[in-house]
């Protein structure tokens, strides 16, 4: 173990002296001895190098000296700062009204002002710089000027005083004795410390207790006011079930002393005294009332009628209150019972009267419907069995017009075809309000382009027009709509014929306008106008404004339109003046992304030319089948009758002969309808040329005749449509 010459805690000029005198020694001893010696000069230069050694240590413990004296004199500046900051604090934190404490962040006690639990005289003096949270929240916990409620034990005080110190800012009441209170806040300093504040606020929560009791006691008057001016009697209970208020009309409801309804009257004693006057009804009885008072695990509310004297009926509603105190009430209900006995009294003889008045209307409407559809059913046996006659005239007429030759002869006979036309028209308005008035119409509703229905009308209509010197204009549309195609046409079609047959002179002008989602199709005319008084009778049946009219008219055509629309959901609108004409207006949905597709091109219509064609005609109508069977011949053709199905298939096994038509009457009347008679016939030869005759005209027939890829050529015969027919099958053999 090594020594030093030089002891460390010496001051450097204490070493210094002593580092001279070893020189020195060392100098002297180096003299004594011999110079030749080599070991004294060897100790000599040690010595020497010692000595620089020696003068350069000096020289760092100087300058090390100086940084020391330096440090130490900022050391004692910044003590001398931080003293006179903590004095400056201590004195700031003193002039602060409330109570401080700062606890660092280890939650440890830094420093406190003077009135810091000043209040908690037992605390106060306990207090001390590093006292730890949890032990001060114990101290004030045990202090014996807190004041607990009485369920608050101090640990579980204590308990819930720390867990609130978990949050970032806090801020309560604590109540002391003699009714005293401190506000205690608390926040969170930057480094994660907590400043807590300790606010006397005893003057303040007074002055509210004064303010709420002076609030409270003019509540209590304007509750008392209010109560007092109800129709209702009411008593109020506190938590205990005693009286704690009423109003003036339980004195009038209830005839009891004013010593019962006295403040602090139990609910049980009051009961047993209102026994004697009150007789419950129903199910509900006083029992049952107590057992509802004495329900400590709430109480739904509760509703019950009782009786006073045999006759006043009072409705008495009990409810509990937040506090769970509970509040009963007794409407005077006796003239309300009254009226409901005397009202439900009345309602059962208006019961009585009015089913049997439904009865009756029953019976009526039951007559009605059964009329109407008797009325219905008579209609279209009767226009069926007239479309017959009506059918084989029309063939003869036309028979007769090929074979005349004079021209007195040929307007005869034109007439006679004006005249069944005008027949055929006023039976087919017939048939179409016999099935309008059907409760259920069928419609086939389906999209219908404009162009469908006004191009044909126009080629139709304009002769007629032109005919009395009208100017009739149709402007077509591209649109397309949801409507029956039918019964547009022939709604378009009445109204332009009447706007015809009721103008003199001018024009007719037939058009489309798009209104949103809506075509309006729009007739106008300048007629003779309708009186706003008679526009709403025109849509009657068999009502026309004009008896002096020459034209054979029923009065039919607007009750059509007019029905038509109405099954149909299409808007009917009228405007017109007398004098300056009149406009109707159809109101039907837009059919949006249909193509409007291309106008056919006319074909011009001539008689057949038949050659020897094979037509098989079975009917059982002998007029029609005479009248078919001329008219077929004298184009040319020949004609295989049978009366029946099974006649004619019989006839066609017989001869075992493809013809080259068929002409089947739908109905013949001997179990087997024309298109089963198709399919039969079709099994044996093919697909033959066929129509479907009838003078049935409903949707149904229509629908089933295009299921079996057959069209349907309605009685009375079109001529023209049959030519058409009769033309393909010759083109066809050919």
């Amino acid at each position: 173990m090594s020594t030093s010459l030089i002891d460390p805690k010496d001051s450097l000029e204490r070493q210094n002296e002593k580092l001279l005198q070893i020189v020195g020694a060392l100098m002297r001893k180096v003299e004594k001895k011999n110079e030749q010696s080599g070991v004294a000069y060897a100790q000599f230069e040690r010595a020497a190098l010692l000595e620089v050694q020696v003068r350069e240590r000096t020289i760092d413990l100087e300058r090390t000296l100086d940084l020391l004296q330096e440090s130490n004199s900022r050391l004692e500046a910044a003590n001398r700062e931080t003293l006179i900051a903590r004095e400056n604090l201590i004195e700031a934190i003193e002039t602060v009204s409330e109570g401080f404490a700062l606890f660092g962040p280890d939650d440890r006690l830094v420093l406190y002002n003077s009135r810091f639990c000043r209040e908690l005289s037992d605390v106060e003096p306990r207090l001390h710089e590093g006292l730890t949270f949890s032990n001060y929240v114990r101290l004030i916990s045990n202090s014996r000027h807190l004041s607990l409620p009485t369920p608050m034990t101090p640990q579980l005080w204590a308990t819930q005083r720390t867990r609130r110190h978990r949050d970032d800012r806090v801020t309560f009441n604590v109540s002391l004795t003699h009714d005293r209170w401190l506000q205690v806040s608390e926040h969170r300093t930057a480094r994660g410390g907590t400043v807590i504040l300790q606010t006397d606020v005893t003057n303040i929560i007074r002055l509210e207790r004064k303010e709420r009791e002076k609030m409270r006691d003019e509540q209590a008057r304007i509750l008392q006011a209010t109560l007092d001016h109800l129709n209702q009697g009411v008593c109020i209970f506190d938590k205990d079930k005693n009286l704690v208020g009423w109003n003036k009309r339980m004195d009038y409801l209830l005839d009891l002393p004013p010593q019962e309804l006295a403040l602090g009257r139990n609910f049980m004693i009051l009961l047993e005294r209102l026994r004697d006057q009150l007789e419950f009804v129903d199910e509900f009885d006083g029992d049952m009332l107590v057992r509802w008072a004495n329900n400590n695990e709430g109480r739904p509310p509760v509703a019950f009628e009782v009786v006073r004297a045999e006759r006043q009926i009072l409705n008495v509603f009990a409810q509990e209150m937040p506090d769970r105190g509970f509040v009963i009430s007794f409407t005077d209900v006796t003239a309300e019972r009254e009226a409901a006995r005397a009202l439900s009294e009345m309602n059962e003889m208006l019961e009585r009267r009015v089913q049997d008045r439904t009865r009756e209307l029953g019976i009526a409407l039951s007559e009605a419907e059964r009329a109407n559809a008797s009325k219905s059913r008579f209609v279209a046996a009767a226009s069926h069995d007239l479309l017959q006659p009506l059918s084989a005239a029309k063939l003869f007429i036309n028979s007769l017009a090929n074979s005349v030759e004079s021209v007195e002869q040929q307007d005869v006979v034109t007439k006679a075809e004006s005249a069944l036309s005008s027949v055929e028209q006023i039976i087919e308005a017939l048939l179409d309000i016999s099935r309008l008035d059907a409760r259920r119409p069928n419609f086939d509703v389906r999209t219908v382009r404009l162009s469908a229905v006004l191009d044909p009308l126009r080629d139709e209509l304009t002769p007629v027009a032109a005919a009395k010197g009208i100017d009739l204009r149709v402007v077509g549309s591209g649109l397309s709509v949801r409507s029956d195609p039918g019964y547009l046409r022939r709604i378009i079609q009445n109204l332009v014929s009447n706007a015809i047959r009721y103008t003199d002179r001018g024009k007719v002008l037939v058009g489309v306008r798009r209104v949103g989602g809506v075509a309006r199709v729009q007739v106008w005319d300048t007629g003779r106008g309708i009186a706003k008084e008679d526009q709403a009778s025109i849509f009657q049946e068999f009502k026309r404004l004009d008896t002096s009219h020459t034209e054979h008219s029923l009065g039919l055509g607007l009750a059509i339109v007019e029905r038509a629309c109405k099954s149909l959901d299409h808007s009917l609108s009228l405007f017109s003046e007398p004098g300056q004409g009149s406009v109707f207006s159809v109101d039907l949905p837009v059919r949006l992304g249909v193509a409007e597709a291309p106008a056919p091109i006319p074909v011009r219509r001539k008689a057949p030319e038949l050659n020897g064609e094979i037509v098989f005609l079975v009917e059982n109508d002998e007029s029609i089948a005479k009248a078919m069977t001329l008219t077929i011949e004298g184009w040319g053709g020949e004609v295989i009758h049978a009366w029946n199905g099974e006649e004619g298939l019989q006839l066609l096994s017989e001869i075992d002969l493809r013809p080259d038509a068929l002409v089947l009457d739908y109905q013949l009347g001997d179990g087997m309808n024309g298109l089963e008679l198709l399919h039969k016939i079709r099994r044996l030869h093919g697909d033959v040329p066929a129509r479907i005759v009838s003078a049935n005209r409903g949707p149904e027939l229509n629908m089933a005749c295009r299921a079996a890829g057959v069209n349907l050529l309605p009685k009375p015969i079109d001529w023209t449509e049959f030519f058409t027919f009769l033309n393909g099958c010759a083109l066809q053999r050919t």
